[in-house]
This record gives C-alpha cells, sequence and structure tokens, in this order.
C-alpha cells in the first residue's frame, strides 16, 4: 500500500464520478494521469507492471492448455477466461496473504496468484475430484458453481474477520450475470448491515451465456450497490493498473473498519461462457473485434514499451515460461487418477452416521456386481 496515502481517504462521489470509468491506462497504452487514484499506483514501477504482464501471459497460456485439453476429451468442461486477465490479476496481487478470495468458476488467474497448483486447478474439470485444493493452504475457497453463492460465503467469512479483530479482507469474484441473483442482493444486505470488510468484485464481461447485459442492467451495474449502502467503483477491467489501484482503495476502506465496496471490472469474455457454448450464434464478430483493440495484455506491452522496457526480450523470456507452464499442466491432468469409487461416501459426515454407512454398503454390493468385467 503506498505509505503517502492517508488512511483518512474517503471514497466519496467526486472521487468515482468524474468520469464514466476509472481509466489509468489506454487501449493504445498512454499513461492517464489521475489526481484520486495516481497516489494508489504510485509504487508500482516498470517492474512490477512486467510481473502484470509475466501474470496475465502465463495465466492465457494455461487457459488455451486447458481448453486444448478439454476439446481433445481430457476434461468434462473448461470456462476460458480469454480477455479477463487484467481484471483478474490486476485485483489479486493487490491481496495480502492473510486475506481470502471466494471466486466463481472463471477465476483461474485468481487461483494461480494465490499459488494453487497447476494439476490441482484440473482436478474438479477432470472429474477426479469433489474440489481441487485445500482452501485454507492458499488463501482461496475451491470454485462455486452455484452462480453468486460465493458472495454469502465471503460475506459471512468477512463477518468472522470482525469478531475476531482481524483487519484482514474478503474477496468476491462473480460475473454481471450474478448480480440478478438472491444470493448477491442478500449478501450486499448482510454486508452493508454489519459494515463487514469484504469486497464485491463484479467482473461485467458483457455476456451472462447468450444474454447481454443491456437486458438485465439498464443502468451500470456499479449503480446498483449504493441502494445497499455500498460505495460502488467503475474501472476499466481490461486496464490492470487500475484494477489495482480500484482493489486498494477497497481493501483499505475495508482494513480501516468503513466496510464493504463494490467494484465493476468493464471487461469482456472474448472466448465461449464454457467450452460447450458456442458464442458465435449470438455474439456479433464486430463487437468482438472492437473488444480484441481493448485486449488487457497487448495494453500493458504498450505501455512498458514507452516506459523503454525490452519488451521483445520480456516476450521471448514470458512466451518461454508460458509453454514451460503449459507442459506442466498438460502433464499434471494426465496424472491425475480417478478416485476409489466407494471415497465418494467419505467427509461427508465428521463421524460415523448408520444412513450413510447403508448407502455404502448398498453401493459396493452394486459395485460388486461388475467384478471381472473388463
Amino acid at each position: 500500500m503506498p505509505t503517502t496515502v492517508s488512511k483518512d481517504f474517503r471514497l466519496t462521489e467526486s472521487h468515482i464520478r468524474q468520469e464514466d470509468v476509472v481509466q489509468l491506462v489506454t487501449p493504445a497504452g498512454v499513461r492517464v494521469a489521475n489526481p484520486a487514484f495516481d497516489p494508489w499506483v504510485e509504487d508500482v514501477g516498470p517492474d512490477q507492471l512486467a510481473s502484470f504482464y509475466e501474470d496475465m501471459v502465463l495465466v492465457r497460456r494455461i487457459d488455451t492448455e486447458a481448453t486444448a485439453l478439454q476439446r481433445q476429451g481430457e476434461l468434462g468442461l473448461w470456462p476460458p477466461l480469454l480477455g479477463q486477465e487484467a481484471a483478474q490479476i490486476g485485483s489479486a496481487r493487490a491481496l495480502r496473504a492473510d486475506d481470502f478470495a471466494f471466486t466463481s468458476y472463471r477465476e483461474h488467474a485468481v487461483a494461480w496468484c494465490r499459488g494453487v497448483a497447476l494439476p490441482d486447478l484440473l482436478r474438479m474439470w477432470r472429474g477426479t475430484s469433489a474440489s481441487g485444493w485445500n482452501p485454507y493452504d492458499v488463501g482461496v475457497a475451491t470454485p462455486a458453481i452455484i452462480i453468486g453463492a460465493q458472495t454469502l460465503h465471503a460475506t459471512g467469512y468477512a463477518l468472522g474477520c470482525q469478531k475476531d479483530g482481524v483487519n484482514a479482507v474478503a474477496i468476491a469474484y462473480f460475473g454481471d450475470g450474478a448480480t440478478s441473483e438472491g444470493d448477491v442482493n442478500e449478501a450486499m444486505v448482510f454486508a452493508a448491515s454489519f459494515q463487514a470488510p469484504v469486497i464485491f468484485f463484479c467482473e461485467n464481461n458483457q455476456w451472462a451465456i447468450s444474454e447481454p447485459v443491456r437486458l438485465q442492467a439498464r443502468n451500470h451495474i456499479a449503480d446498483r450497490a449504493p441502494g445497499f449502502g455500498i460505495p460502488s467503483l467503475r474501472v476499466d477491467g481490461n486496464d490492470v493498473l487500475a484494477v489495482h489501484a480500484a482493489t486498494r482503495v477497497a481493501l483499505q476502506r475495508a482494513r480501516s473498519g468503513e466496510g464493504p465496496t463494490f467494484i465493476e471490472a468493464v471487461t469482456y469474455r472474448m472466448g465461449p461462457h464454457t467450452t460447450s457454448d458456442d458464442p458465435t450464434r449470438y455474439r456479433d464478430p464486430d463487437e468482438l473485434a472492437t473488444w480484441q483493440g481493448r485486449d488487457p495484455i497487448a495494453r500493458l506491452g504498450l505501455l512498458l514499451q514507452s516506459l523503454d522496457v525490452d519488451v521483445d526480450a520480456l516476450d521471448r523470456a514470458v512466451t518461454a515460461k508460458a509453454d514451460e507452464t503449459a507442459r506442466a499442466l498438460r502433464a499434471g491432468c494426465l496424472a491425475l487418477t480417478a478416485p476409489e469409487p466407494l471415497s465418494v461416501f467419505d467427509n461427508v459426515y465428521t463421524g460415523a452416521h448408520s444412513w450413510l454407512d447403508r448407502q455404502r454398503s448398498q453401493y459396493a454390493a452394486y459395485l460388486a456386481q461388475f467384478d471381472g468385467e473388463a
């Protein structure tokens, strides 16, 4: 956190409504001055920007490889994050080790930043595990498939932090479609009522599967939160620096006892909703082309060039690392083994349970019918 920013900073209307979307780097890679948000990233120099660039290239390569694995029958499903790298990297890299992230099923970059092992990213999608990793080891919950449920989990965790007297913060990631779910609205009611140290981070990628955001939100999604008494920010989600600044603001508010913040990161899902989706059936190719011109990785590369960073050398090093990461991901995926069938009954209850024991016995008898079959 930049030390020159006072802890008395307040997120007021003058800070967040000077422009429609907070942007610090244009799609052409030009740094834009912003007196309200520049102090929050004044410590972010070329080296850290280069590390953001590396992060985004690596997670895009992970995403590409996982998509290929699904197409080759090695994964049952995969939800691509293509185009949303800056929103996830910019926010996740602002978190402390003792903060806790609650994600949907698309935040692979958040999991990467929190240190989730490569094979663990794929366990659930390969069907070898009901989750993937121990959340307490890495400070991020396993993906929530039920739309918006993670906002309730994050709010509850934040309330626990508040009761324990620690200044750790919870952050919930969700898409624009989730804001129409009751869980998200109920979570904001609780968070506002008790001033919970939680960040609601909406990745507005413009599409809730095949439904465009304009059908469910006549106004900006960020405009909903103030109705619950939660200050909101609307930030360019393809601008990693602006996302980083906005997340730092929200974290400082939460740690200072000022309660929740809602961030709408305006981005775009350049790929399908999942690998079972065909976006060409509902999306105008001209729209995709427009957003490809706002690519978060290309944008940061242009900014680095303007800062006299040798981007060609950086690209060579990062591409080599990305290829090695993809090889490790593939090898880790293929090495995952199917669980024993009866393990489905493990960890359902903390102790013995006669009802579950009966089911286990019946299922074991069913499986025994197939002993010896090829």
